[in-house]
């Protein structure tokens, strides 16, 4: 009578114990779910970034290398020499008043883009530079007085060539009446004036030494499309080499130097650099003019105006000099020595072996006596005269710029030529420039703030919400179960008290039924 309910209370019971059992396993898939998403999120998300990043025509961060919607400007401060007269003559130390700035807005375009079959670009630079009065502390036509860099070059360079060269020099300057200053405007001194040196020299060089312009300016040739063939990694197939120079005009390394270390160009032009960058990654910056990649090292944790985070990275040292230990050998060329002080760096071989030195403003990080050669610089200061990178470190991408780079002339004094017989051995300051950025556009940012800021907190939310609801869905199931158990428990207990009853009555009537009849 009680057998078909007890066989539904009992298969009732079984799948009541499946689903609650079934429901413990995706409680534990859950919690197993959330340590994954903690271990292999980021993963996840870095790959995301790297695809986003890497240059490939028609995305979006590729427009944004090519023609960066942002607008430098470069600052130059020149040092007026007040006493030429007096340091020529008397022997009086140089007296330089810092003029400035003069301030140009700049647009950087990639022009002639070209995608190589290697996973590569290659492109030229055009660079447009406009003069800006309105932040400028005067015209371009101001007047300044510098040392006449091609004639000082020429002088410097003829020490040690023959005694009837160097008298056969001194006659044809004195013919052509150049002197070791020249008076000239500040447009002149960046973009070019005629030197008749220089007009001299196209005449009577042999071709094949000739220089490659015919008037002389610190940016002469500048303002336009640079004829240099540039080719970067694209990033596609490996974003560690993500906007690293694969060659130059050619040359995968560099001729100047005595290692293959010095003379690699494994670096970027510093706009991007390979993503995920941590504390401890040394950036590398490669620029024609310096003759070298410049190391960059991590300074500390900076904040934009637009609230992006980034790594500030900046030179640990001064540039550095001959005889450091070996790796730092940078200085040592090919040919001949060009050693020099600390806190400055020949670039005489960039520069067709004038004796350009290139320091840091104001010889920041520099011996002290550099500075001191000439009155008139004030002591450096790190706020003004340190160079540095401003990176978001997730995507790579530079978000602020402070290039700032000093031009000294080394000159070298030479008895013979009566002109500069009277200029001592000194390392004579020209000017220095600071070149940068100061933010991004907001479209720029705020996918870097997009990018920083929302998986992590996607990360927190999908770890608490799994473990969560695992922890939740186990605890219920546990709970159920054993209530569950317990009821089965009871209802064992009462079945058996209500057999042994029953079987209690069935024996009563048993023997009642099975006493004799009494008449």
């Amino acid at each position: 009578m009680n057998g078909p309910k007890h066989k539904f209370c009992t298969k009732l019971s079984s799948t009541y114990l499946r689903k609650w059992w079934i429901t413990i396993v995706v409680a534990a898939a859950l919690i197993i779910g959330g340590i994954v998403v903690a271990c292999e999120f980021t993963v996840l998300i870095d790959a995301v970034v790297d695809r986003m990043v890497a240059l490939r025509p028609g995305a979006k961060t590729f427009g944004w290398w090519a023609k960066p919607p942002v607008e430098p400007r470069i600052s130059l401060y020149i040092y007026n020499v007040t006493n030429a007269d007096d340091f020529l003559s008397n022997g009086s130390k140089a007296i330089v008043d810092e003029v400035g700035p003069y301030v140009y807005s700049e647009t950087w375009e990639k022009v002639n883009i070209v995608e190589n079959d290697n996973g590569t670009l290659s492109y030229n630079l055009r660079k447009i530079y406009s003069f800006r009065e309105d932040l400028s502390v005067g015209p371009e036509d101001d007047v300044v007085i510098v040392p006449n860099i091609p004639m000082l070059s020429a002088t410097s360079q003829s020490k040690h060539a023959a005694r009837f060269l160097r008298l056969a020099m001194a006659s044809i300057m004195d013919i052509l009446k150049i002197k070791p200053f020249v008076q000239v405007s500040v447009g002149q001194l960046l973009w070019g004036y005629e030197d008749p040196l220089l007009k001299l020299a196209k005449d009577v060089v042999p071709k094949e030494q000739k220089l490659p312009y015919e008037e002389f300016g610190l940016l002469y040739g500048k303002n336009g499309t640079s004829s240099d063939r540039v080719t970067v990694n694209t990033g596609v197939d490996d974003i560690r080499r993500y906007g690293i120079i694969d060659n130059f005009n050619g040359r995968t390394h560099l001729p100047h130097w005595t290692t293959d270390a010095c003379n690699t160009l494994a670096g970027t032009d510093g706009s991007i650099f390979p993503p995920h960058i941590d504390h401890d990654r040394i950036l590398h910056v490669y620029d024609k003019d310096l003759c070298r990649l410049l190391p960059l090292v991590f300074e500390k944790e900076v904040m934009t105006s637009n609230e992006v985070p980034g790594y500030r990275f900046t030179t640990r040292v001064g540039f550095r000099r001959c005889g450091q230990p070996p790796g730092q050998h940078v200085l040592l060329s090919r040919g001949k020595p060009s050693c020099s002080p600390n806190g400055l760096f020949n670039v005489s071989l960039c520069q067709y072996d004038s004796p350009i030195m290139l320091s840091f403003p104001h010889f920041y990080l520099a011996d002290e006596s550099l500075r001191t050669q000439v009155e008139g610089i004030s002591p450096p200061m790190k706020e003004k005269h340190q160079f540095f990178f401003d990176v978001q470190p997730k995507m790579g991408t530079t978000l602020r710029v402070r290039a700032r780079i000093q031009i000294n002339l080394a000159v070298s004094q030479v008895f013979d030529i009566k002109q500069v017989a009277n200029f001592p051995d000194i390392i004579f300051p020209i000017l220095w420039f600071e070149e940068g950025i100061d933010n991004l556009p907001d479209e720029v940012t705020a996918l870097m703030r997009f990018a920083e800021q929302v998986p992590p907190k996607i990360r927190v939310a999908l770890i608490v919400g799994l473990c969560a609801l695992g922890v939740i869905l186990l605890l219920l199931s546990t709970f159920c179960l054993i209530r569950n158990s317990h009821r089965q428990s009871t209802l064992h207990l009462e079945g058996s008290n209500y057999l042994a009853t029953a079987q209690v009555d069935m024996n009563k009537k048993q023997n009642k039924d099975n006493q004799p009849a009494r008449y």
